[in-house]
């Protein structure tokens, strides 16, 4: 699969496919039924300073073409990540991306912290669609401003590559792309889930517990594939793309629209080996169309 081979903010790739943070646990737990070597990296689950346990149930809808979720970012923390599950990851060749999160920037500072004392993590995710507490509740990924304090600060405290994944709840992305890439991020990833509401209709109540839920799956591809051609369009950096791949042609959209690499996520859910099977797929599509190398098909739109 050598035409599947890339780099991403000068990071080897064996493809350009990686399992999205959420969907696929820490990784290590995938390992008895995928083998991870045929994934080009791994975005683990979103990591935070202290462990959180997550919103009450029921937190997963399965909706007509996609899934809401409003887990609540649950997780085991960076400390115990770092203890319990990176050095199993650090057995296979595919590429660990941590994917970090937090509620005012102490969070995100304290996590990169941890990390960076850590061996096996070949970049970091910036995960900005939370509330900044401190100031009132804003959320990072719709404020240029506070988006660009943040990875500018980030990005002092590590020689590592900086992925900045932003929100679709926005009404542009182009100036949250550009605020990243001014701010010293090495490349954006798009789309995290867009907000959603489902009811019953029978008890009047919404069907996650939460309320509100993020909505991911084939839904969303058409505004996922919007969003990556106009950050593209905005940044000089890699764009990774995300959002209702599910297939290997489906991942070569992205690619076509603008981004270097994408991200699966909610398909795991019914195929735990769709990463590895959408490279594959991928491989294939590239040999049909006579694509040497995957890289040529970036930024290909033609309207």
């Amino acid at each position: 699969m050598s035409r599947l081979s890339t780099t991403l903010c000068g990071i080897p790739l064996t493809n350009p496919v990686l399992a999205a943070s959420g969907t696929f646990a820490y990784g290590i737990e995938f390992a008895e039924i995928v083998d991870l070597n045929l994934i080009g990296g791994i975005v683990v689950k979103g990591l935070s300073r202290s462990p959180i346990e997550g919103n009450k149930p029921p937190r997963l809808w399965e909706t007509a073409s996609g899934m809401m979720n409003s887990i609540g970012l649950q997780n085991i923390g960076v400390r115990e990540f770092v203890r319990t599950k990176l050095p199993g990851l650090r057995n296979y060749k595919t590429k660990v991306f941590a994917n970090v999160f937090g509620y005012d920037p102490e969070d995100y500072y304290e996590v990169i912290r941890v990390l960076e004392d850590a061996e096996g993590i070949a970049a970091y995710e910036l995960n900005v669609s939370c509330p900044n507490t401190k100031h009132g509740g804003i959320f990072f990924s719709s404020d240029p401003v506070l988006l660009g304090g943040l990875v500018g600060e980030i990005r002092k405290l590590t020689k590592r590559p900086l992925i900045v994944k932003l929100s679709p709840n926005v009404a542009k992305i182009d100036p949250l792309a550009k605020a990243a890439e001014a701010a010293g991020a090495d490349a954006i990833s798009l789309i995290n889930t867009v907000i959603s509401l489902a009811i019953d209709a029978r008890t009047r109540k919404p069907r996650i517990g939460a309320g509100f839920g993020g909505l991911s799956g084939p839904a969303v591809k058409p505004i996922a594939l919007r969003l990556v051609h106009e950050a593209a369009k905005a940044v000089k950096i890699p764009v990774v793309g995300l959002g209702g791949i599910a297939t290997g042609e489906d991942a070569a959209e992205f690619l076509i629209a603008g981004a270097s690499a994408v991200e699966v996520g909610t398909a795991t859910f019914w195929d735990p080996e769709a990463p590895a099977r959408i490279a594959r797929e991928l491989e294939k599509f590239c040999a049909e169309e006579n694509v040497a190398r995957v890289s040529d098909l970036t930024g290909t739109l033609q309207f």
